[in-house]
């Protein structure tokens, strides 16, 4: 069975302001989504959709997310949502879908639940965010373009719009793979080498505050157990990666 990910970005509804936060029921206003199988992206699909529990947008929405009202009124309903999504897991394939944060695939639950419809996704779910603190050993999860960033790469789109993230969420993932494939690659250590990591690290920092360019960050450091990619420190010794 053929293999595909579903990148997926929804936009909400927003409370006037956070002490309004709680009792409030967000709605997705946009979706953007990026199907991809073998790497490359076979489909895209973007939508404004209408919410219907509150359906006008108030003025904090429309200013963050660079929206109108016109914009929602025109867009699909939340059932014409869950059936394209229904839609893009019939290929006869096994589906993951991808998300940055778990934010996503809870509001999209919650509304199925509230009106009553099926949950559009049956097979495997992944956060991004959390895979990408867990890999490179981070205190906390980061934000998508703050991740992208630390990859030396600038988002090719708007962020808060739905495909554009969608499609940097894709991004980050084929670099992230990109830094797995490094680690499956990187040679065992001896026991002298290990001894003298820290002292390495040291060094390395130093060279790359003196050098820093994306240009001239060196691709890999040769017998450690570190990778090196462009402005990030990948290990298998628990250290924490430099910034």
């Amino acid at each position: 069975m053929t293999k595909q990910y579903l990148f997926l970005d929804f936009e909400f509804t927003m409370p006037d302001d956070d002490k309004n936060r709680r009792g409030f029921f967000q709605e997705i206003i946009e979706v953007g989504l990026v199907r991809v199988v073998h790497n490359t992206v076979h489909e895209t699909f973007s939508s404004f959709v209408k919410p219907e529990v509150n359906p006008f947008l108030n003025e904090r929405c429309k200013n963050f997310l660079d929206i109108t009202q016109d914009d929602v009124d025109s867009g699909i309903t939340f059932h014409e949502l869950v059936q394209q999504l229904q839609a893009c897991t019939l290929h006869g394939t096994d589906t993951t879908v991808v998300t940055w944060g778990n934010m996503d695939t809870y509001v999209l639950r919650r509304q199925c639940d509230h009106w009553r419809v099926p949950y559009p996704f049956t097979g495997a779910e992944l956060d991004l965010s959390l895979e990408h603190k867990r890999f490179y050993g981070e205190q906390n999860q980061s934000g998508l373009m703050k991740a992208l960033l630390e990859f030396g790469q600038s988002a090719n789109g708007k962020h808060h719009k739905a495909l554009d993230d969608a499609m940097t969420t894709f991004e980050i993932f084929k670099l992230m793979e990109k830094d797995k494939q490094y680690l499956k690659k990187a040679e065992s250590p001896s026991i002298g080498e290990l001894v003298d990591l820290s002292s390495l690290f040291t060094k390395l920092l130093r060279w790359y505050r003196a050098n820093n360019s994306v240009e001239n960050f060196p691709p890999r450091i040769r017998g450690t157990r570190s990778v090196i990619v462009p402005t990030r420190v990948v290990n298998w010794c628990g250290y924490e990666p430099l910034r």
